[in-house]
């Protein structure tokens, strides 16, 4: 039997060891841009309907913590804004089952996401095995804007999560690929 909104069968939605590279997978985020943080802004507030409630997940280095500490400060500020959970994850976990529960025990009206490529990966398969995730809505900085972070979360895992780079360039996810995004719209 699988679990509530279990997308796949019994198999473990987890990297397995012979799936991993070199050391570009395992290396910590750098710290974010204000390009960065402006475009992700930027993205959020032109969804339609209007993002009022979102959920923060990170990964534990120094650099996803301050980036999601920046994130909601930022949206703090407006009223009628607010974040429902920050929730953080270790690079390496037995079960990634714990945190992705509580990173969508809330309803959300979107997810935004600081991490690690490899540790979000591992985070977004058990997303999409065991929870009703959307990568639709969900909006991630630099660090997850690189081919690794799509390519380890599974083949069409991520379709629809957008990102912003370093320098405020807005991508998308599509048939597992990271392309160009206009205004943070999926091509």
């Amino acid at each position: 039997m699988r679990p509530a909104g279990s997308r796949t069968g019994a198999r473990s939605p987890l990297i397995a060891p012979r799936e991993l590279g070199g050391d570009a997978q395992r290396r910590p985020p750098a710290r974010h841009t204000a390009a960065e943080l402006t475009a992700l802004l930027g993205l959020l507030n032109a969804q339609h309907p209007p993002v009022r409630t979102v959920a923060v997940g990170h990964s534990r280095d120094d650099a996803s913590r301050e980036t999601a500490r920046a994130f909601v400060e930022e949206w703090s500020r407006v009223a009628g804004r607010s974040v429902l959970a920050v929730v953080d994850w270790p690079e390496q976990a037995a079960s990634w089952l714990r945190a992705a529960r509580r990173l969508t025990a809330e309803t959300p009206d979107a997810w935004v996401v600081a991490a690690a490529p490899l540790g979000w990966a591992q985070l977004a398969r058990r997303l999409t095995h065991s929870t009703g995730w959307d990568a639709r809505r969900t909006f991630g900085f630099a660090s997850l804007a690189v081919p690794d972070a799509v390519s380890l979360s599974g083949s069409r895992n991520l379709d629809g999560l957008r990102v912003v780079d370093a320098g405020g360039g807005a991508w998308a996810v599509r048939d597992g690929l990271l392309i160009p995004a206009c205004r943070g719209v999926v091509p």
